[in-house]
């Protein structure tokens, strides 16, 4: 089965020949007409890339620091809820299949398993948050992530409603009322597990809350404008994560890699910058990378491969990843990440 997945693209139709209708309607959909979900695939294969020939590349170099932390190739697993769905180990078999992939984990507070389960993988891991009513609840998280080893936090921002998912409401999307949250609360769950619905909103003065409570380092997910990305880091916010919510929130938002460059320019090289939406290929980690990225992250496609073939359909996906983003440095001339800039870019 793992050598007959060359592709992602393998992966998600493994995937959606395996999984129930409803689940992968609710993995696979966005927000709308899908516009925006179209825009981020779509926007990646329009950028072209200017190759340098006769450079020695007997050597390719993917690392990346972030936090103090050495990664071997600038990829995270994006946090993407509810993975018992799609296998009965869920996050816990996703964070294996990191382990084994040599890359970082970033677990959802909407987990199916817990965080010391999912930390006991061996994967190096950050948190997503999404702050609950009951602040007792994400002080509980917190010090349980940080006792388990937790490296980073990521704060979603973008979502004091959900999107409307036209195509998750008409597969009948519904959480299995078996389906463990355990780091959710009753009001947490029942609001992000319905098509539509109403959270307690955040505002910038639970960002300052939430800086001040974590010794953790404190992204920011689900930014997509330089003033947002600025106003961030005057709240406290070590790191920036360009994101549209795999355009699942609001339809006819910019593609991520469109909006990245304003964000970039903004930021000004003061905190790293991750970026995440419609990377399928090694290519596209190139052009995030040139475009002024420190690292992306990836949700549905891990989650096909869990789907696809367990912890190791996830540690296959980071395989071809890795294997596509060696061979483009290599045929780009480039040997080192440093060297992705705006000369790989055809049109800069």
């Amino acid at each position: 089965m793992l050598d007959e997945l060359l592709t992602l693209d393998d992966c998600e139709r493994v995937a959606r020949e395996r999984l129930p209708h409803m689940v992968y309607e609710f993995l696979a959909g966005a927000a709308g007409d899908e516009a925006t979900m179209r825009w981020n695939r779509e926007s990646y294969e329009r950028i072209r890339l200017r190759p340098r020939v006769l450079e020695d590349v007997s050597t390719i170099d993917m690392r990346v620091t972030l936090f103090g932390d050495e990664h071997s190739l600038p990829l995270l697993l994006a946090p993407v809820a509810y993975q018992q769905l799609v296998h009965d180990d869920g996050e816990a078999g996703s964070a294996r299949g990191a382990a084994s992939g040599g890359v970082t984990f970033v677990m959802s507070t909407a987990s199916n398993c817990a965080v010391e389960e999912i930390a006991a993988s061996g994967a190096k891991l950050w948190l997503q948050l999404y702050l609950q009513n009951d602040r007792d609840v994400t002080r509980d998280l917190l010090a349980r992530a940080e006792a388990a080893g937790v490296r980073a936090l990521c704060l979603t921002v973008d979502t004091p409603v959900l999107g409307t998912r036209n195509r998750q409401a008409r597969a009948k999307f519904a959480l299995p009322p078996e389906l463990p949250t355990p780091h959710l609360d009753v009001a947490g769950r029942d609001r992000l597990s319905i098509v539509s619905g109403r959270r307690e909103a955040i505002t910038w003065s639970d960002v300052d809350w939430l800086a001040a409570t974590t010794k953790l380092p404190l992204l920011l997910k689900g930014i997509l404008t330089g003033d947002d990305a600025a106003r961030g880091l005057e709240h406290g916010a070590a790191g920036i994560v360009v994101s549209n919510h795999g355009a699942r929130n609001l339809d006819t938002v910019p593609a991520t890699i469109d909006a990245l460059p304003e964000v970039v320019e903004r930021i000004a090289g003061r905190v790293p910058i991750l970026v995440d939406g419609g990377i399928r290929r090694g290519t596209d980690i190139v052009k995030a990378i040139a475009r002024g990225a420190s690292a992306v992250l990836i949700g549905r496609p891990y989650v096909y491969g869990l789907a696809a073939a367990g912890p190791e359909g996830v540690a296959r996906v980071i395989a071809i990843l890795r294997e596509e983003l060696e061979t483009a440095m290599a045929l780009l001339g480039c040997a080192s990440l440093r060297e992705l800039d705006a000369r790989v870019l055809w049109d800069r």
